[in-house]
């Protein structure tokens, strides 16, 4: 079994082959939870793989909500893309420093959700490409601005209110991407008022049983996607809806699906930081 979608995925080599063509924009999505003092921006400034953007989800938000990273409208998700210099006609790739696996699916993940189907991740990402001998560099680029335009897809989102009416219709299977720990409720939930636990009647399937047991985190193969799906229970021809804690690691599953030819996922953006953080939502664990 061969990839589904195959471009939504390049490798170091394709990368290093594409970099200095102009049809091809790259970014560099390096994000990491707040509980390890690392800051994406601050090492991209450092070092990132030569003309890549950065796009930091903490940034490329709605400002007016208090959850983390929530997609912000298209107006606004088109005004940062443009600001990065990045044109509608141009291949994208995002990457990420593994440090936080998942951001760089996220990225992918709202170039999609904001109408744009030709964007990629990089396999393995800079982690990758950086033990590979491949070139980086630091310092902080300017772009010229471009126009970019996008279009808001509600398909590939879920709401609250969507994920609770899903608890009496079950169109929809609901999938965790958190640690087996954190779903069952025996490992504590990092953001404060967020009770521990999970939603009602969805499966765990923790992110990284998608990934290689190598130092890169790269994707597992078509075959092996499917087999991680079906033994969870989960049919992968049926509506998924991807939850994490705060819509970062749902990503990779979204991307998971995609690949291996599920395009009826979304992700619920909110995740459990807004389930578990909600007063009148129920919990299970």
């Amino acid at each position: 079994m061969t990839y589904a979608n195959p471009d939504a995925l390049v490798s170091t080599d394709w990368l290093a082959d594409h970099l200095s063509d102009p049809g091809v924009a790259v970014v560099d999505a390096s994000w990491h939870l707040p509980t390890v003092g690392r800051d994406g921006r601050a090492e991209y400034a450092e070092k990132h793989i030569p003309g890549a953007v950065y796009f930091d989800i903490d940034e490329i938000k709605d400002a007016d909500n208090p959850l983390p990273h929530m997609v912000p409208s298209a107006e606004v998700f088109a005004q940062h893309i443009s600001k990065l210099g990045i044109r509608n006609d141009q291949k994208i790739v995002c990457y990420d420093c593994n440090g936080g696996p998942g951001a760089s699916m996220r990225a992918w993940w709202m170039f999609r959700l904001f109408g744009h189907n030709n964007a990629a991740v990089l396999n393995g990402g800079s982690k990758k490409w950086e033990a590979e001998g491949k070139p980086m560099e630091g310092g902080i680029p300017t772009p010229a601005a471009t126009d970019f335009k996008a279009t808001f897809r509600p398909g590939y989102l879920r709401t609250l209110d969507q994920v609770r009416n899903n608890l009496t219709s079950h169109s929809e299977i609901v999938i965790d991407a958190r640690s087996a720990g954190r779903f069952d409720g025996t490992d504590p939930e990092f953001r404060p008022g967020i009770r521990s636990g999970h939603i009602p009647g969805s499966v765990s399937f923790p992110f990284h049983q998608l990934l290689n047991a190598d130092d890169n985190n790269t994707m597992k193969s078509a075959d092996e996607l499917a087999a991680a799906f079906a033994a969870a229970g989960i049919d992968g021809n049926k509506p998924v809806i991807s939850s994490c804690g705060s819509g970062v690691s749902a990503a990779v599953a979204f991307l998971a699906l995609h690949l291996i030819g599920n395009d009826k996922a979304a992700i619920y953006d909110g995740s459990w930081t807004e389930w578990g953080g909600h007063p009148d939502t129920p919990v299970d664990s």
